[in-house]
C-alpha cells in the first residue's frame, strides 16, 4: 500500500449513489494523476491523503485505486486559499477567500471554527454573511462526521446532506436505532443502501425487522409501476428476492415440509409473524378479491376506500342547483344563429353534466371536449354558478386557460398545499366553495391526488372530470379515471367523432389510426402535412438526424427549438433520454457558460430542466419544466426560471432535476410542444405499447417527427398489454371486495 497526500484538482467522474468518483490529485507543482476511489464528499481545491495502489485500466491507462481517501485541512496559504474559494463554505468565494487568508494568513481556520466573531473585522463581513458562514461552517463538520459515519458502515457518504437536513444532530442516532427509516423518509436512499448499512451495523439477516421492512419496501417498491396493491404469495417471492433469502424462496416454492430444515421453518414463523405484526400496527391490509388475497399499506388502503366513499356521497347527495334540463336541451339541438353547433355524444354529455354530480368527458384529439366544456360554461355563467377549473400540472391548466378562456390553476394551487403543516389547506373539514369543478386531463391524476381533490369538494358540488382514457396510465399509483369509468358510477360522455378542422391533420388522422391499431400514414389527404416518419435502423445515427431537423427543418416550417421536445420511450441506451440529452445540450447550447456537474448531467445556463419528484416547500412538482437562469458557485445554489416563479436549489438538491432538451413519453402527459422528436427502436422493446405512441403524438401541437424502425412502431401499435395496474377503486366504487 503507498500513501499520496495531494489537492483535488477536479472530478473526472461522480456517482453519488454507489459513493464512486474519479478525481484529479495534484500531488506536486507540475504533476497529477488520475485517483479512483469511494468518496465523493470531497471537493476540488481540497487536501486529501489517499491510501491504495497503481492499477493500469485497460481503457484509461494508469491510475491510483485508493482503498481510504481522508481529508486533510491545508496549512499552507496557498491551500487554504484553494480551500475556501471552492464553496463549499457558503458565503465564502473567492472574493473573501482572498479576503480571510489576507487578513489571518495560516490561521484563518482556527479563526472561523473558534473565533467566528473576528470574521467581521474583514470588510464586507455584515452581520448576515457572519451569520451564514458560522452557520455554514458548523453544518459542513456535522455533515462531515455523518459522512465518516456512512463511509466506516459501507454506504455511500454522498446522502449525507440529505440526513442532516432531515434529521439534524440526531442522525447517527436514528440511523443506528433504525436504518431502514431511510429508504421510507429521504428520497433518494434505497432499501438495498439501508440494507447494508443495517447488515454492517449488525442487524441479522433473518431478522423481523428486517423482514417487515422489506415487506415493506416490496410493496412500495410496486407503486413505482402504478400498482398500489401486491399479491400475496408475489408479495412473498419478491420479499425474498430482495432481502436475499434464496434458499427460503426455494422451500416455500416446493412446498414440501419434509425438505424443510430447522432454518427455514424457523424463517417461515419469522415471515408470518412480521406479517401479523404489520397488520396489528395498521401498516398494511390484506383484501381478497375472487379468491385470490392481496397486501397493501394501510395508507393505500385507506385511500381507494375514502375516495370511493366520499364519491358515493356525492353522487346520493342533492344538488343546490336547479336547471330547466328540457329548455337547455331543445337550446342545444336547435343552437342559434352564429353559436357552434354541437353533436348527440356533445349534447348528451352537457345534459349528463348538469343533471349527475359526478360525469366523465372522454375523447381522442379533435373529437370536440373543448367545445363541449365552453358551451357548457357558458350555460353556467348564464345562470351565474360558480365553477373552478383545474388540472394536474402547471401546462395542462395553461392549456385549459387558453381553450377555454377561463382561469385554470393546478390541483395543487387549487387546493393550497401548506408547507408547514405538510398537507393541503382545502380538505373534508374546509371544502372549496364551489358549485361546478371541472378537471381536465384526469387520466393524469393518480389515486394519491385524486384523494386530496376529493377530499376537498362539498356534497353539494358537481365534479366534472375531463381526459382521453386512451392514453398513458398516470406516472403516479393507481388508475383513477379508467377505474372511475369501469365502475358504472358516473355518467360517461364516449366522443368519438372527428371534426372535419381537426381531420385536415395529419396528427390527429394518425392517432385515431394508431388508436384503432392501424400503421400511422404520410401521405393522407390531410391538408396539414404535419406528421413525417424518418426511417433509421441504426440509433447511433440519431444525433444526426436531431441536427437536420433541429437546424433545418424546424427553421423553415417556423418552430423555436424552445418549443420543441424530445419524447422517448425509455433513459437509458443510445436513444434514452440521458444520452439523447447530452446530444441535444451540445446542439443546442454548445457555448461555454457557468455550469455544474451532477452525476450523468452537465447544468448550464439556458439549459431546460425538469423536476422529478413533487418539493411541497419550494411549490415545484413532478414534471415541471424550467430553465437554469442562474449558477451561483459561492453560494451553491442554482435559480431555475419556471413559467410562474423563480425557485432557487441548492446544489445537494440537484438530484431533484434532470435536463429537459429530452424527457420520457410518460413525463410528457398533460403537455403539448409546438413540436415533438419521437426515436422509436427495437431496443425499446420492453416498454413500446400502442398507448405510449399515441401519448407521444398527441402532445405535438404543429409537428411530429418519428425516427427510428418501421418494425418498432408497429410492435408498439399492435401491443395493447400493460395497461392493467392492480388497483381496487372499482371494487370499492360498486362494493365488490372482502377486506381486513
Amino acid at each position: 500500500m503507498e500513501t499520496l497526500n495531494g489537492t483535488v484538482e477536479r472530478f473526472l467522474f461522480q456517482d453519488s449513489e454507489k459513493g464512486f468518483c474519479v478525481f484529479l490529485l495534484k500531488v506536486e507543482r507540475e504533476t497529477s494523476i488520475v485517483v479512483r476511489a469511494h468518496a465523493v464528499s470531497f471537493h476540488p481545491g481540497q487536501d486529501v491523503e489517499v491510501e491504495g495502489a497503481w492499477v493500469t485500466h485497460p481503457k484509461f491507462g494508469k491510475q491510483f485505486d485508493a482503498q481510504s481517501c481522508n481529508a486533510t485541512l491545508p496549512t499552507s496559504i496557498l491551500g487554504l486559499r484553494r480551500y475556501l474559494s471552492s464553496g463549499m463554505i457558503k458565503g465564502i468565494g473567492k472574493t473573501y477567500a482572498d479576503k480571510l487568508v489576507n487578513a489571518f494568513g495560516t490561521t484563518v481556520l482556527d479563526v472561523i471554527d473558534k473565533h467566528p466573531e473576528r470574521l467581521s473585522e474583514v470588510s464586507g463581513i455584515g452581520p448576515k454573511r457572519l451569520e451564514q458562514i458560522i452557520t455554514a461552517w458548523k453544518d459542513q463538520k456535522d455533515i462531515a462526521k455523518i459522512m465518516v459515519f456512512l463511509q466506516e458502515k459501507g454506504a455511500s457518504p454522498a446522502y449525507a446532506t440529505k440526513i442532516y437536513k432531515k434529521y439534524g444532530t440526531s442522525s447517527v442516532a436514528i440511523v443506528t436505532e433504525n436504518p431502514y427509516r431511510l429508504a421510507e423518509e429521504i428520497w433518494g436512499i434505497g432499501f438495498k443502501m439501508a440494507d447494508l448499512l443495517a447488515q454492517n451495523l449488525g442487524f441479522e439477516k433473518n431478522s423481523a425487522k428486517r423482514i417487515k421492512a422489506g415487506i415493506i419496501f416490496a410493496i412500495t417498491n410496486a407503486t413505482t409501476f402504478g400498482h398500489l396493491y401486491v399479491e400475496l404469495d408475489e408479495l412473498k417471492k419478491k420479499t425474498f428476492e430482495l432481502l436475499e433469502l434464496s434458499s427460503f424462496t426455494k422451500a416455500i416454492e416446493d412446498s414440501s415440509p419434509q425438505r424443510e430444515s430447522s432454518e427455514e421453518l424457523e424463517l417461515q414463523a419469522t415471515l408470518k409473524r412480521s406479517f401479523h405484526e404489520l397488520h396489528e400496527a395498521q401498516k398494511i391490509k390484506l383484501v381478497t378479491y375472487q379468491d385470490k388475497h392481496y397486501v397493501t399499506l394501510a395508507q393505500h388502503y385507506h385511500v381507494e376506500k375514502n375516495i370511493a366513499a366520499k364519491l358515493d356521497t356525492v353522487i346520493k347527495h342533492y344538488s343546490t342547483r336547479s336547471f330547466d334540463v328540457d329548455a337547455i336541451y331543445q337550446s342545444l339541438r336547435v343552437p342559434k344563429e352564429g353559436e357552434v353547433e354541437l353533436n348527440e355524444a356533445q349534447q348528451k354529455g352537457i345534459i349528463d353534466c348538469l343533471q349527475a354530480k359526478v360525469s366523465v368527458i372522454t375523447g381522442g384529439p379533435g373529437t370536440g371536449k373543448t367545445t363541449l366544456i365552453k358551451k357548457l360554461l357558458g350555460i353556467l355563467d348564464g345562470l351565474q354558478i360558480s365553477y373552478r377549473l383545474a388540472a394536474p400540472t402547471g401546462r395542462a391548466a395553461k392549456r385549459m386557460m387558453e381553450s377555454t378562456g377561463r382561469f385554470a390553476v393546478t390541483i395543487h394551487r387549487l387546493l393550497e398545499f401548506n408547507p408547514h403543516t405538510m398537507s393541503f389547506t382545502y380538505n373534508e373539514q374546509n371544502s372549496l366553495k364551489v358549485d361546478y369543478l371541472i378537471i381536465d386531463e384526469a387520466s393524469m391524476i393518480d389515486s394519491f391526488l385524486a384523494y386530496a381533490l376529493v377530499k376537498s369538494v362539498p356534497f353539494t358540488a358537481h365534479i366534472i372530470f375531463i381526459g382521453d382514457v386512451d392514453q398513458l396510465p398516470p406516472v403516479g399509483a393507481g388508475n383513477f379515471l379508467r377505474d372511475l369509468i369501469a365502475s358504472n358510477m358516473a355518467p360517461v360522455a364516449k366522443l368519438s367523432y372527428i371534426f372535419r378542422q381537426a381531420q385536415n391533420s395529419l396528427i390527429t388522422y394518425n392517432a385515431h389510426r394508431i388508436n384503432k391499431g392501424e400503421m400511422p400514414v404520410s401521405n393522407a389527404e390531410c391538408t396539414l402535412q404535419d406528421y413525417f416518419f424518418i426511417a433509421e435502423e441504426d440509433p447511433a445515427n440519431l444525433p444526426l438526424h436531431l441536427k437536420k431537423i433541429m437546424h433545418g427543418l424546424l427553421p423553415r416550417f417556423g418552430i423555436s427549438a424552445k418549443d420543441t421536445l424530445v419524447l422517448a420511450p425509455m433513459n437509458r441506451g443510445i436513444a434514452g433520454t440521458q444520452k439523447l440529452n447530452q446530444d441535444m445540450q451540445l446542439l443546442l447550447n454548445p457555448e461555454k457558460k457557468p455550469q455544474v456537474q451532477r452525476l450523468f448531467s452537465i447544468f448550464k445556463i439556458d439549459d431546460p430542466v425538469m423536476q422529478i419528484r413533487n418539493n411541497y416547500d419550494k411549490h415545484v412538482f413532478n414534471g415541471d419544466i424550467g430553465t437554469i437562469s442562474k449558477i451561483d458557485e459561492e453560494d451553491k445554489i442554482m435559480t431555475i426560471t419556471f413559467p410562474e416563479k423563480d425557485v432557487e436549489y441548492d446544489f445537494s438538491e440537484l438530484d431533484e432535476l434532470i435536463l429537459a432538451y429530452a424527457i420520457s413519453i410518460h413525463k410528457s402527459q398533460g403537455s403539448e410542444f409546438s413540436a415533438v422528436i419521437i426515436p422509436l427502436f427495437m431496443q425499446h422493446f420492453t416498454l413500446l405499447q400502442r398507448n405510449l405512441i399515441y401519448t407521444a403524438l398527441t402532445r405535438a401541437k404543429k409537428y411530429c417527427f418519428i425516427v427510428g424502425q418501421y418494425k418498432a412502431l408497429a410492435m408498439a401499435i399492435k401491443n395493447t398489454k400493460g395497461t392493467e395496474r392492480l388497483t381496487f377503486l372499482t371494487q370499492f366504487l360498486t362494493s365488490d371486495l372482502t377486506c381486513r
